[in-house]
């Protein structure tokens, strides 16, 4: 008999065998720790539900609330005869969780079995990819209207360029905590890894530059990350956000980073393809899935 329940703290290793095994050849996957998922679920709000049988845990299911509103993460079952059956009971149990209208996840674009999740109820709505550009040489900026300035920030300008990418994306999208868990995770980040662009002495657009350091850490490599990135909608079209992400581009390979990467929505025809023009390439593609529960 198969029991859908909360996982217990004194489970962790089981869970993150479990999703390690699953995930193992993933594209760019990097092994949890039981540290590492402890601080998954503290900082987002995970909640974790297992798939119990005869004493044993087959498998597991993530739910949170977040940004992009609720979502599945992980969806790990061992090999067995019952595989699928053991899914579907922690989707339901999982779905049972929602408060809202719909439910999401995010799925590899090139391993999806469609027709299975349409008989669950999921539809195909938009995905996203993952962009990569080598940094081998500093390049010019492309040019931006008269009256607008590009620079980093400054020390005292955090909570305006938070509200600047804020007003931009329409959510929260930063906070303070984000500043602060960047420079925990990179001492060496600080005010000049943010690049804006100004306007009548107003923060109009925003490029922010890091190191990707799980990345680098694992796979030993040096390669940066950008984002967020964002301009308040009356200053778009003016090159802004081409000129501040070549800006991030230049200032990662002084910092000695040979390739950067990012993340846009597949629907963002525009971002696409100004990342094109800067040298960018997709490297990978996920689907969001989306079911209607109310």
């Amino acid at each position: 008999m198969i029991k859908v329940r909360e996982f217990r703290k004194n489970e962790l290793s089981t869970i993150v065998s479990i999703i390690n095994e699953v995930y193992k050849g993933s594209y760019e996957f990097i092994p949890y720790t039981k540290s590492s998922l402890i601080d998954q679920i503290e900082r987002r709000g995970l909640k974790i539900l297992v798939a119990e049988e005869q004493g044993e845990i087959k498998g597991l299911i993530s739910y949170e609330c977040g940004g992009w509103g609720e979502e599945l993460d992980f969806l790990c079952v061992k090999e067995c005869e019952n595989k699928g059956t053991i899914e579907n009971m922690l989707l339901q149990e999982a779905e049972k969780l929602v408060v809202g209208e719909k439910l999401f996840i995010v799925l590899d674009a090139e391993k999806i079995d469609y027709e299975k999740w349409i008989e669950r109820g999921y539809r195909p709505e938009g995905g996203l990819y993952h962009m990569i550009a080598e940094l081998s040489e500093i390049k010019p900026l492309p040019s931006v209207p008269k009256g607008f300035v590009l620079r980093s920030l400054r020390k005292g300008e955090e909570e305006e360029m938070i509200k600047t990418v804020n007003l931009a994306y329409g959510r929260e999208r930063l906070t303070m905590d984000s500043i602060r868990k960047w420079k925990k995770e990179d001492p060496a980040f600080n005010e000049k890894w943010i690049h804006i662009a100004e306007y009548d002495r107003k923060i109009v657009s925003v490029v922010v530059s890091r190191r990707d350091v799980k990345y680098n850490n694992y796979f030993g490599a040096r390669r940066g990350y950008l984002g967020p990135a964002a301009t308040l909608p009356e200053f778009r079209g003016k090159g802004l956000a081409s000129a501040l992400t070549r800006r991030a581009m230049n200032f990662l390979f002084s910092k000695g980073l040979d390739s950067v990467g990012l993340y846009t929505e597949e629907t963002n025809e525009a971002s696409i393809n100004l990342l094109r023009r800067l040298g960018f390439k997709i490297m990978h593609h996920w689907k969001f899935l989306v079911k209607y529960l109310r």
